[in-house]
């Protein structure tokens, strides 16, 4: 067993190296654990807090360190790509340049943290430069995410070979988790995250600390939904987008943006300006080339790419008389002028637990970060404050008695222990305000620290000026006032709440659209707010929200040229199509060796149904036979028909039809046509038999009665009534065999009589009266067929 093995057993070699004993399966367990650990904590899901993976805050604190701020010249991409690898990420430098990239592309992150020089690739799909051939720096939002790294905001921790240091989280003063976004897929989970406006979700966030307990649903009238960087239409109901929210899955449904340009004279054509998000543009006009070569969509007759910066896709109908309305849900329907973002909310909960959160969660884990990076920096700045103050406390000391100072530095041989041994409020110049520093000075006398003698002893003598005294003590006085500020802010949940709330004011002010507009986000809304709105080139929203038109998209069947073609297949099952209704007698070209099977009229918008002997039907599209010249295509090329597998019948599919089957066991049920049709190349099982018996007869039901006939030319005739019609199965018994099989069966009307070919194309009938002979209740074994019956025991 495999639990057994040891590592022993393994090389078995005397390499010098410790070799310990331990089951497989639990090696095997331990160190997939480890790694799948790895995958989620470390590179796949965001952290909540500020919505970044491990590789994107690295590269921004390279930068950082590197100090490519925004107001700073750009720097060659591949030395930050260096610094990331060689301190920080031990990867791939790659990987690292194409997260850098992404951070850049305006068309792939809705607030880009990156400042681009160079070719860093566009919506066709064209991958960037060469790390070595771009420049970069970083952008006002990359500043905000990590405004406070310097007042001890975050942890940080060592990196992973102790040379360096990094942060364990970025302070994230911008909310990048909903406004850029994430995706990504680790080990038994993924996370997929879509863009959002910056400025709704600041609006959400501050609706949040007014409410903490508020319904998604009020949340959602602030921040509506998805905002991606390339535009676009959101279709998806309101209660869907609700629903994905409070449950943290879901999706959306977004489409290109499109209008009519009216070209006089009653033509027109479509031209789209806004794509989805994340497809590109090169591969969305192929696929629409494709559609127009293959004849898929006749009503679209050209396909034109007129974009320049902005993205302008020309469409131009095939008549004038199209419904630009039906041809664009058409092509939503069969290209990526339509697609569907996934949302999965799976972030990690303070860096360490994965979880799949609702919306107020992911806003309350960001606006709790943000208060505990507010009690950080206060924390760090009120430390600062009362250092300072204790240095000013002694320079005020200095100032006041100056000349004792000056006395005590030129006589002692300890200047700096002098200094702290004097009591100086027995020389009288202190007043009850200037010890502030200490507050026991007036009972216990007044008495200099080691930093104030420190520091006093390191003033410079052009310091020593009247001027300066007032400086100083204004310094004081303002330093004393913010320590009683922070001291205040410390104390009260409510202040810092307030803080956070004048912080977010401003990145909705900043990076969202103008507050004022009060209006539903709809195409035409947004036409108008984007030209009179623009203080950041991304701050007003670009995806609208619709409803998707109730519009009757014609089918694909209807958007095929109606044409006559002659359906030819082999003894061998080669098939093709001629084009016209050929004569079906008429001589045909076959491959040595093969010969006719099947001839039959057809259309080019039929759906061509093949039945095998396993029972199962295939489906063909009439459209896509090869053409006529040559000798066809296999059609075991075209469906999945196992090479053991005969074919029985072939024929068009009329909707409504039925059709007789049956198995040489003698059982068998009536079919409705339009049960056999399949999806898929794998088709659909209809007959069931069990080896060696298999499956034989497939023919149209026409009539009253069923005619079977077996290998022992014993007939049988009993009503069609007595037969079910089944879409799947074994079927009822037929007829009663004691040596041998079932040989042919099929329906007829009664009144007509019963009719077969006979040698010379001639044919015979017999009527009703004699058909009494043969007519008997379903299961019978039937009687000796008539003479003159055909010897292959077939009616045709």
């Amino acid at each position: 067993m495999a639990d057994d093995i040891d590592i022993d057993d393994i090389g078995g070699g005397d390499g010098g190296g410790a070799i310990s004993a331990e089951p497989l399966r639990r090696a095997l367990g331990e160190r997939y654990l480890q790694y799948a650990l790895s995958t989620i904590m470390h590179r796949a899901l965001p952290d909540a807090r500020d919505g970044m993976k491990p590789v994107h805050r690295r590269i921004l604190w390279a930068m950082r360190l590197l100090r490519m701020d925004p107001n700073q010249g750009y720097k060659k991409s591949a030395r930050v790509v260096g610094d990331v690898i060689g301190k920080y990420h031990p990867h791939g430098d790659t990987a690292v340049y194409d997260a850098l990239v992404r951070l850049a592309q305006t068309f792939a992150v809705r607030y880009p943290m990156v400042d681009g020089q160079g070719n860093f690739g566009n919506v066709d799909g064209d991958s960037a430069a060469a790390m070595r051939y771009t420049e970069s720096r970083l952008t006002s939002v990359a500043v905000l995410m990590m405004e406070g790294l310097d007042e001890d905001a975050v942890d940080l921790r060592q990196t992973y070979d102790g040379e360096e240091e990094e942060p364990v989280v970025l302070p994230g003063a911008f909310p990048n988790l909903l406004a850029n976004g994430a995706s990504g897929i680790a080990v038994g989970m993924a996370t997929s995250i879509p863009p959002h406006n910056a400025g709704e979700v600041a609006s959400a966030a501050l609706h949040l600390i007014k409410h903490p307990n508020a319904e998604i649903e009020t949340l959602l009238e602030k921040m509506p939904g998805p905002d991606f960087p390339t535009g676009g239409v959101v279709v998806e109901s309101r209660a869907s987008i609700l629903d994905a929210y409070r449950t943290g899955r879901g999706g959306f449904r977004l489409r290109a943006r499109w209008h009519v340009e009216d070209l006089g004279r009653g033509t027109w054509r479509i031209v789209v300006d806004e794509i989805p998000y994340q497809v590109q543009k090169s591969r969305l006009i192929e696929r629409l080339a494709d559609l127009i070569n293959a004849r898929k969509i006749p009503i679209l007759a050209d396909v034109r790419d007129e974009s320049a910066e902005d993205v302008r896709v020309v469409l131009e109908p095939r008549s004038r008389n199209v419904d630009p309305a039906v041809l664009m849900e058409t092509l939503f329907k069969q290209t990526d002028l339509e697609t569907r973002f996934p949302l999965n909310m799976n972030v990690l909960i303070d860096g360490k637990v994965p979880k799949v959160c609702d919306l107020r969660e992911v806003l309350r884990a960001f606006l709790d970060h943000r208060r505990e990076v507010l009690i950080r920096r206060s924390n760090h700045r009120l430390s600062r404050i009362e250092r300072r103050l204790e240095v000013l406390g002694g320079y005020i000391v200095a100032f006041l008695n100056l000349d004792r100072v000056i006395e005590i530095i030129r006589n002692e041989d300890e200047p700096k222990a002098a200094l702290m041994a004097e009591d100086w409020s027995k020389w009288g110049f202190i007043r009850e305000a200037d010890w502030t520093w200490n507050p026991e000075g007036s009972a216990a006398g007044v008495y200099l620290t080691e930093v104030q003698a420190e520091a006093i002893l390191n003033m410079r003598l052009r310091s020593l000026r009247r001027l300066e005294e007032m400086e100083i003590r204004d310094e004081r006085d303002a330093l004393d006032a913010e320590r009683q500020g922070l001291l205040e802010l410390l104390g009260s949940e409510d202040a810092q709440w307030s803080q956070i709330s004048d912080q977010l004011r401003k990145v909705r002010d900043e990076y969202g659209a103008p507050k004022a507009f009060k209006g539903a986000f709809t195409p035409e809304a947004l036409d108008a707010l984007k030209a009179s709105y623009e203080p950041y080139p991304l701050g007003a929203r670009r995806t609208a929200f619709a409803d998707a038109p109730q519009v009757d998209v014609l089918a694909a069947e209807a958007m095929i040229e109606r044409e006559p073609i002659t359906v030819i297949c082999s003894a061998m099952g080669w098939i093709r199509a001629m084009k016209g209704h050929q004569a079906l007698d008429a001589e045909v070209k076959y491959k040595d060796g093969d010969g006719p099977r099947f001839v039959f009229h057809a259309e080019t918008t039929d759906k061509i149904l093949l039945f095998s002997s396993s029972g199962r039907f295939f489906t063909l599209a009439a459209d896509k036979l090869p053409g006529g010249r040559g000798t066809g295509e296999p059609v075991r090329l075209m469906v999945d028909l196992p090479n053991e597998d005969e074919m029985i019948a072939l024929f068009p599919h009329k909707p409504g039809a039925r059709r007789l089957l049956a198995s040489t066991a003698g059982d068998g049920f009536v079919l409705v046509e339009d049960e056999a049709v399949a999806q898929t190349r794998a088709g659909k099982q209809a007959l069931n038999a069990k080896a060696p018996h298999k499956a034989l007869v497939c023919a149209p039901v026409a009539g009253d009665t069923v005619a079977v006939v077996g290998d022992n030319r014993k007939l049988l005739l009993f009503p069609l009534a007595e037969l079910p019609e089944m879409a799947r199965g074994k079927g009822v018994r037929l007829q009663k065999y004691k040596d041998g099989g079932l040989s042919d069966a099929r329906t007829f009307t009664r009144a007509e009589g019963l009719q077969w070919t006979m040698g010379g194309g001639r044919t015979r009938t017999v009527l009703d009266p004699e058909l009494e002979e043969w007519t008997g209740p379903r299961a019978g074994t039937g009687r000796m067929a008539p003479r003159g019956f055909p010897q292959d025991k077939k009616f045709s």
